[in-house]
This record gives C-alpha cells, structure tokens and sequence, in this order.
C-alpha cells in the first residue's frame, strides 16, 4: 500500500452507512384516510371538500389538492349540501352537528384508533368520572376528543400540570391520552397521576396507538449504533416530532424533515451512520429520494434494512364509501429482513 493510500485508510477507516428503519411511514390509519379522498374523487368527482389537513404531512396534502380535494379549516367554508371528508384526527360531536345543519354529505376518515379514545371518554363521562386527557394543547386529535365531553375532561401535557390538577371527586378519575405521544412521558405523566389520584382508573388497553409506538421502539433500538437520525415528517406531525425527542434522549443527534432539500450539510461532516425512518404521515417515497440524495451527495454506501417489528393492520373503509365496492391500497413498505442488533 502507498503511503498516501494508507494515510486515506486511516482517515475513512469505514465507509458511510445508512441504517433503514422499519416498521416506518405510513400507518393504517393514514392509508385509509388518504385512500378516503382518493376514492370519494373517483366516485364524485372533485371538488371533495376536507375539513383540516386529511393527515399531517405537506406533500400528502399537496398531492391531493393537485387532484381535486379542497382543504378547509371550518365548516362555514364548504358550501350548503356539499360533500366534506372529516381527516384522520377526529372532530367534536359541535363539528358533526355543524355539519348536519349545513346538510353536508359527511365521509368520516378518523382513525378507528382515535374514535376508540372517543368511545372510552364517552363511557368514563357517563360514568361520572373526571376524565384526564394527556396530549398536546391545539392539537386537532385533541380538539376532537375533549369536545365529546368538555365539562367532564382536563388536559394535561406535563408531569407539572398533574401536580396542578384541582379535582372535586379524587376518587373518580380516569386517564386517556392522544394517539401520538412519547411512551415514555406518558409513562411518567401517568405514574405521577396514579400517586395522586390513588383511584385513578384507564383505558383497558393503551391509547398510544401501535404505530407511534412501533416506531419509536425501533428508533430506541437502533440509537446504539448510529451518529444521527433522519426524520422523514412534517412540521405539525406529532409522531414524527416524537421520534426526533426519543432519538435526542438516548443522546444521538436528530433532524425533522420534510424531503432531502432540508438536508443541512453541517450535520453531515463527522457522520458515518445514518438511521432514516419515517413519521406515520410520511409517503416512501420521500424516504427514498433523501437516500438517492446521501448516496450522491454524502458518498454513502449500500442501505442495510433494520426490521424492528412486523407490521400488518388493515382498516375497512368508513361505511359511507364501503358500498361502492373500493378497496383500500395495500400499505407498500418493501419486506424486510429481521436484522439482529
């Protein structure tokens, strides 16, 4: 070996690696939500009116709008009588009775696994008790869920705001969360509830749904031997948010990005391996254009496929459309083989 060669041995010991997540993108709830517009506009042609964004990721919301569907923040923008898709996040019974008055054809797109929270406010309301409701204030999925029994619910987002919690009857508590939060602070908000409220009664199953919680287990996993995380998400995705703050916590760098023209290239210069995964929202092909681009750009090597969990959940289609006879798209994650770590 020349002395020039060994000396550039030495420098790059290693070649660059990208690390590919999987269980990653999209979940069976946005599949189904995304497939709801798709449909309706094949079905009636556009415009099809979408209450908030159908999902929270910018190029999903783009893609459909170029094709017909016109996104809304209130109802009183849809024209009396039109037909209007609820998004995945859930609305408030204010929002469907709002919609019955403006005799709007409604298609319901809320993931099942958010109208489960909805049911179980309804039950603990009915029951009487005092609903704690942990997630994020302004959050739509929030929004939905507190308007199914405002005078019954408190929020909370913080350990903190527990231990400001003024509640008349302490023995009759009960405990719901948004759909897309860290398992982790969730854990702790709950702890910190149980201590007070001794009481304190929950979902029979958790409300964190499979997907957040898939996802951020593979990203815990594979943390060890990467230099830097890359998020493929939107800004106000709350899963993808969550993916960056559990990478952060295991003391790895993480970036939130929408495609790969937000690649700085200030993060790139000591990195040798790159894990990329995917908020729930995100489209794959997102995922595989930012790695094109690290492959030209950073001089990145092959892509090794890191499978943490199998995923297979389907959703039917909400009972407006089922009759026509579509079929939901097949979520299109590559199949991966289990890596071990």
């Amino acid at each position: 070996m020349l002395a020039s060669e060994a000396r550039d041995h030495q420098a790059d010991p290693s070649p660059k690696k990208l690390i590919l997540l999987s269980p990653r993108g999209f979940c069976a709830g946005v599949v189904r939500a995304i497939d709801v517009v798709k449909i309706a506009l094949g079905l009636y042609g556009a415009p099809i009116y979408v209450r908030k964004e159908i999902v929270h990721n910018r190029h999903v919301v783009e893609e459909l709008r170029s094709v017909g569907a016109l996104f809304v923040d209130e109802l009183d923008e849809v024209p009396s009588g039109a037909r209007v898709i609820f998004s995945a996040h859930g609305v408030s019974p204010a929002v469907r009775e709002a919609a019955k008055a403006r005799d709007l054809k409604v298609i319901d797109a809320t993931c099942p696994l958010v109208t489960k929270v909805h049911l179980e406010a309804i039950k603990f309301a009915r029951q009487g008790y005092t609903i704690v409701l942990i997630g994020h204030n302004g959050h739509e999925e929030v929004e939905g869920t507190m308007g199914e029994a405002p005078a019954s619910m408190r929020l909370v987002e913080t350990v903190e705001d527990v231990d400001r919690l003024v509640i008349e009857d302490p023995t009759k508590v009960a405990h719901l969360t948004q759909t897309t939060l860290s398992l982790d602070e969730t854990s702790q908000i709950v702890e910190r509830l149980k201590q007070r409220f001794p009481a304190i009664v929950g979902p029979k199953s958790q409300d964190i749904c499979y997907a957040t919680e898939n996802r951020q287990v593979a990203v815990k996993a594979i943390a060890p031997i990467c230099d830097l995380l890359l998020v493929v998400g939107s800004r106000n995705s709350s899963n993808s948010r969550r993916l960056v703050e559990v990478c952060e916590k295991s003391g790895v760098p993480a970036y939130l990005i929408d495609d790969f023209s937000e690649l700085r290239p200030e993060w790139m210069p000591e990195t040798r391996a790159v894990a990329i995964t995917a908020g729930a929202s995100a489209p794959e092909t997102l995922v595989q254009q930012l790695i094109e681009g690290l492959q030209q750009n950073y001089g990145f090597g092959p892509v090794e496929n890191v499978e943490i969990k199998e995923e297979d959940v389907r959703f039917s289609l909400p009972q407006e459309l089922a009759a026509s006879g579509a079929t939901l798209t097949q979520i299109t994650l590559p199949s991966l083989p289990i890596a071990q770590l």
